[in-house]
């Protein structure tokens, strides 16, 4: 009897440590492990982002996965200071340029989780030609001199597999950074850039594809070939 209580005894401080250390994300998304960690889906009204003044979408998956940094704000590593970093960019899109919203697809703080920006098969605002063919990916804070902490890298690399895995990012996507899409950027940063030309699927030739303006409610566009 000694022997069975001590083994339930340690099988309960197992189960109470797991339960303990596990991070719960929101519902709108599963929680993903990394190397480092968890990470946590971040919705839109967690962060308390505006109301999107038009929505459009496109068929997915999204052939194309386009890197960037903000370069200001800075990079942010509590979850207070990531909410408010996050609206800091969505007041500067919407006030300043005047765009419909947030112009990225998601965003990864430095507080390790990823948060929510347009989300998923919605046309961005983030690299012209490809807006309503990919999924914009911003890592929050100015990476020209230093690269994102590892556990934002590890962040990133499995949340794109958990967008392949959920059919929102084709298996057989390309990997630009923004300065490769769009004239006149350092986006996303020179350190940052030399080393997602590491990551899966970066392509070094970018045959630029324009598609006709998406109207709401439409699924396919028609593609032109254009040259830069």
């Amino acid at each position: 009897m000694n022997t069975s209580n001590t083994l339930l005894k340690l099988l309960l401080a197992l189960s109470c440590k797991s339960l303990f250390n596990r991070h719960f994300g929101s519902s709108a998304a599963p929680m993903q492990t990394t190397d480092d960690g968890h990470w946590k889906f971040i919705a839109r009204h967690e962060w308390s982002a505006r109301p999107p003044m038009e929505r459009k979408r496109f068929a997915r998956p999204a052939p194309f996965l386009i890197i960037h940094h903000s370069y200001e704000p800075g990079i942010a590593l509590t979850a207070d200071d990531c909410r408010a970093a996050m609206q800091q960019i969505q007041d500067f899109h919407m006030n300043d340029r005047h765009w419909a919203d947030i112009g990225y697809s998601f965003a990864i703080c430095g507080d390790g989780n990823v948060y929510e920006g347009r989300g998923y098969e919605m046309v961005g605002a983030h690299a012209p030609l490809y807006n309503n063919r990919s999924i914009g990916l911003l890592l929050i804070g100015d990476f020209t001199a230093q690269l994102p902490p590892a556990p934002m890298m590890a962040v990133a690399q499995d949340f794109i597999n958990y967008s392949i895995e959920g059919g929102h990012l084709h298996e057989d996507y390309i990997l630009y950074g923004h300065r490769q899409v769009r004239y006149g950027t350092d986006c996303p940063g020179d350190v940052l850039f030399s080393e997602i030309q590491n990551w899966p699927h970066w392509q070094s030739d970018v045959g630029v594809v324009a598609y006709l303006p998406v109207q709401a409610g439409a699924t396919v566009d028609v593609p032109l070939t254009v040259k830069p």
